[in-house]
């Protein structure tokens, strides 16, 4: 494995530089290195945070991404009515809903 590295890391016969197949061995090692420090988790947030949203069901409690804290009292499609204080209703976008929580407080 080392004479291996060793002949991929060696310099062209002119002495330019490394031979291209030390750069194609440099550059895809940069790019494995990036998806799984970078793209790879990104993903998995992503597809955590997809479920979560699909989820949610009705007496949920929530936190929006600006801060709003509430209870789920009904559900569409795209949208969410979130109950913020009494007879208080505000209907969302279900990406808005950052954190869920399954055991509702009573609204003060």
């Amino acid at each position: 494995m080392n004479h291996l590295f060793t002949i991929l890391m060696a310099q062209s016969s002119d002495g330019s530089g490394p031979g291209l197949m030390a750069n194609v061995v440099l550059f895809g090692s940069i790019i494995l290195i990036f998806y799984f420090m970078i793209i790879r988790p990104q993903q998995k947030r992503q597809k955590e945070r997809q479920k979560m949203v699909e989820n949610m069901k009705k007496g949920d409690k929530v936190v929006t991404t600006g801060g709003i804290h509430g209870i789920i009292s009904g559900m569409d499609e795209k949208t969410v009515l979130v109950q913020i204080a009494d007879n208080v209703k505000v209907k969302l976008d279900k990406g808005s809903v950052t954190i869920i929580s399954s055991d509702p407080e009573p609204i003060k």
